[in-house]
């Protein structure tokens, strides 16, 4: 199978949110999640996605910014692909692609955020070289 691995446009975005609905389980509605991309394509974020035959089946949400401790760095966020194609090392591929890319763009780092009870991905994220550094804490307001 090939796959196409590349940037989609903000103008584009509109297509990722049927993939971070199926991620998000339904608990956020189609409405407000259009809501909230476009507001967030208007912030240091870009979207990659996998494309089969022009089919979106994988995205991953780029936060680009500074920090002090690490210096340009990338925060993926709702990192999806559809269950129909994974385990068979798509995940890596993509993972391979977006180090690439974030390297060109300058990036020192990559950071991520996964559930703690989201095991499968804490596996995969270890194999691919990625450490815990902390926790995250959040406080809905």
């Amino acid at each position: 199978m090939k796959y196409e691995f590349k940037i989609i446009s903000n103008k584009k975005i509109d297509q990722i949110i049927p993939l971070v609905y199926e991620l998000n389980n339904a608990k956020i509605s189609m409405d407000v999640l259009k809501s909230r991309f476009n507001e967030i394509k208007q912030q240091n974020y870009q979207c990659a996605g996998v494309f089969v035959e022009n089919e979106l089946i994988a995205i991953t949400g780029l936060w680009f910014s500074t920090r002090h401790y690490i210096g340009k760095s990338v925060e993926l966020d709702h990192v999806y692909i559809k269950p129909e194609y994974r385990n068979n090392g798509l995940g890596k591929q993509f993972m391979g692609w977006i180090n690439n890319y974030v390297r060109e763009q300058g990036c020192n780092s990559m950071e991520l955020n996964t559930y703690v009870q989201n095991y499968a991905s804490h596996k995969f994220y270890y194999n691919e070289g990625y450490e815990i550094l902390g926790y995250h804490f959040l406080k809905k307001i």
